[in-house]
């Protein structure tokens, strides 16, 4: 299980004496505690997906923190950041790159037959269902608007 490689690492992290990670892996752990709490999963746990959305969410505060800082001129809190980023992307699956996106966008439209961005809405509640995990939100909802105003 996930959640179990995660307290792993942390332990791991601890015996090796490094901090950074340590700390990371501590909040996570923490995080995964809270949403077991809200979903009252605390006997049984969450499973891996619900443990990778979490890692999501985590890393996605990381990257808004991140473009925060350096929009403050803050580069040197916004590298801590990118560290943590680096830490916990570890835990979620690869990456889809942009045109792996795309293309799975230009489906998604055919197959819903959007023809304007009045549709934008069905495109990406079936275009996020398909790309759960894999890509950022973000990313698509971009995608999905350049796909439509053509």
């Amino acid at each position: 299980m996930l959640k179990q490689q995660i307290i792993d690492d942390l332990k791991s992290a601890m015996k090796s004496g490094d901090g950074d990670r340590r700390d990371v892996l501590r909040m996570l752990d923490s995080m995964i505690k809270n949403v077991e709490i809200e979903k009252k999963k605390r006997e049984s746990g969450l499973d891996d997906e619900e443990v990778q959305e979490v890692v999501a969410k985590a890393v996605k505060q990381r990257k808004d923190a991140s473009a925060q800082y350096l929009s403050g001129g803050r580069p040197d809190l916004s590298e801590k950041e990118n560290k943590e980023i680096e830490i916990l992307s570890v835990y979620l699956p690869k990456q889809l790159d942009e045109n792996a996106v795309r293309e799975t966008v230009k489906t998604v439209i055919a197959q819903v037959g959007a023809t304007g961005m009045a549709d934008i809405g069905k495109v990406m509640g079936s275009a996020m269902g398909k790309l759960k995990g894999q890509t950022d939100g973000n990313l698509v909802k971009k995608i999905v608007e350049e796909e439509l105003k053509k």
